[in-house]
């Protein structure tokens, strides 16, 4: 078995330090928010920030690379996200907190796009593989591990704003040291949306509404708890645990959704989803092991979902087509995180914590009448013909730059997107 580069550690370190900041940083937010007495409409908007943040790093930092270099660029980002974070410990008010969250988003999206542009630079196509996959992990572990700290202290006092921020710093070392020569550009974000929607209006229409879904979770899950008596640890852990088995789901997921319609693997993953939000807008546990319980069952779900729909887009894509494909879906997604924390946050103004999963519920039953009708509509596409399957981190997680270190990604069309 080839052995990995030597010069990616030092960028996994990086990516390890910025995932776990940004770990500190979902979560803490909300959960001080909720202490200083934040409408849920208002943590909303916190989620809607960073989505619009997010998508707008995608799309302009590769212009600031490409101006400037990578090295000043990523210095540029983690200055930025330093002081997104100090200065919502400074400004204690959601107007100040929902522009600074989609400060850190823009420069959450940007460092991550550079750090995954030199890893794709540094892995030949043989192990590019593995380096995905580690990569996967590596972050999935930093995320845990940044949300499970805030058990460790008091989410009323300044630490883990301050955590968050020097491991923000932190993420600047392997990057400023790194003696490499600069990758090339990175890939810009595209979107075709009449190619996409000629190709799949199924996998259209469902990565909107499970970015509608998932980031409405991501965004107010910790309210949810906060608002049902959950103790901060259990909110930690009601929030880790359903990221953790999103990631386990995608085995057995993805090995059926290689054996038969993808969309029939869809939606009855989708039917449980929206059987959890069920259980939680009609049940309303209050019991942590329940909700615990509950939300790896749900999470497993949403947070499955997604490479499915990638992997079904792409039966349907032209040859060399997989990075334009994925790219305008990672946007499409984008535009549905905008919209579902806004619309959880404004009903559970109204109804109480239950309101995040009514929000969700709506969300997953549309998504499964469409797909429904879709199946109706169309032939699956033969399995000889399909591309494979490949796990996925949370989107939450995602830039174009992790979707061209997949290795689903033509050789010829990776470089043919380098040279735009």
């Amino acid at each position: 078995m080839p052995a990995l580069p030597r010069s990616t550690t030092p960028l996994f370190i990086g990516s390890a330090f910025l995932m776990f900041a940004g770990g500190v940083n979902g979560l803490i937010l909300p959960l001080r928010g909720s202490i200083e007495g934040f409408s849920s409409f208002s943590l909303g908007l916190l989620g809607t920030g960073w989505a619009i943040g997010f998508v707008l790093g995608c799309l302009l930092v590769p212009n600031t690379v490409q101006r400037v270099g990578h090295i000043r660029a990523f210095s540029a980002m983690t200055a930025l996200a330093v002081v997104s974070i100090l200065g919502s410990l400074i400004a204690l008010h959601p107007a100040a907190w929902i522009p600074l969250r989609g400060v850190a988003g823009f420069c959450f999206a940007g460092a991550a796009m550079i750090v995954e542009s030199w890893l794709n630079e540094r892995s030949e196509a043989n192990v590019r593989g593995r380096v995905f996959g580690i990569y996967t992990m590596v972050n999935l572990a930093a995320v845990t591990a940044g949300q499970m700290v805030i058990t460790l202290g008091d989410s009323n006092a300044p630490l883990f704003f301050v955590v968050a921020a020097i491991f923000y710093s932190f993420a600047l070392l392997p990057t400023s040291l790194y003696t490499s020569e600069q990758p090339q550009p990175l890939t810009e974000t595209k979107l075709d949306l009449a190619t996409l929607w000629k190709n799949s209006p199924v996998a259209v229409a469902a990565v909107i509404l499970i970015g509608v879904s998932n980031s409405a979770f991501g965004t107010l899950g910790a309210v949810y708890g906060e608002q049902i008596g959950l103790s901060v640890p259990a909110i930690a852990l009601f929030m880790s645990v359903s990221i953790l088995a999103g990631a386990a789901a995608q085995v057995p997921i993805g090995y059926y959704s290689d054996k038969m319609d993808r969309r029939i693997v869809l939606v009855a993953v989708v039917a449980i989803a929206a059987l959890c939000d069920a259980y939680f807008v009609f049940w309303q546990p209050q019991s942590a092991i329940a909700v615990l319980i509950a939300s790896s069952l749900f999470g497993a779900c949403i947070f499955a979902m997604y490479p499915v729909i990638v992997a079904h887009a792409n039966d349907h894509a032209p040859d060399n087509y997989f990075l334009r494909t994925s790219s305008g879906l990672l946007l499409l997604f984008g535009c549905g995180s905008i919209a579902g924390p806004l619309m959880a946050g404004g009903v559970m103004s109204f109804t109480g914590p239950s309101g995040l999963f009514i929000t969700t519920a709506i969300a997953h039953v549309l998504l499964i009448v469409y797909a429904i009708y879709r199946i109706t509509q169309r032939a699956p596409v033969p399995v000889e013909q399909r591309s494979d399957f490949v796990n996925m981190s949370p989107t939450r997680m995602q830039t174009t730059e992790t979707i061209a270190m997949d290795p689903r990604v033509d050789e010829e069309e990776r470089e043919a997107q380098s040279a735009q």
